[in-house]
């Protein structure tokens, strides 16, 4: 395992422009030295790769703790975001300015809900 760095608890996030300059303006952002960013935005020009891509690389640093992505944006890519189940970094979904949050489509959520279903049958066992 990597030694952690200082920060070591950065939020990195896939987003529109007006949700990831609100984080930006918030204190969020950073620059490594080899001018990494800790954020996409998308816009009309993104491609699904880049957000693969992006998604991909934001999971696997060892200095980001959280990845952030809005949900319209985690649709493209629905099959990532459900594959993915490492703690660290956590992934939150969040609504966008254009598109509301819909709970039926978080993966976190999904599974939030599984477990709490899957104790309850066996609490009822007992």
């Amino acid at each position: 395992m990597a030694n952690p760095t200082n920060n070591a608890g950065l939020i990195a996030m896939i987003a529109d422009e007006d949700t990831v300059t609100g984080f930006l303006l918030a204190g969020v952002g950073n620059v490594d030295l080899r001018r990494k960013t800790n954020y996409l935005i998308v816009d009309s020009k993104t491609t699904v790769k880049q957000i693969e891509d992006s998604f991909k690389e934001f999971t696997t640093r060892d200095d980001i703790a959280i990845v952030l992505i809005s949900q319209y944006i985690a649709n493209m890519i629905r099959f990532l975001v459900d594959s993915y189940n490492k703690p660290v970094p956590a992934i939150l979904e969040i609504p966008s300015k254009d598109h509301p949050y819909d709970p039926a489509h978080d993966s976190v959520l999904s599974r939030v809900k599984y477990l709490f279903n899957t104790e309850s049958v066996a609490g009822d066992r007992r």
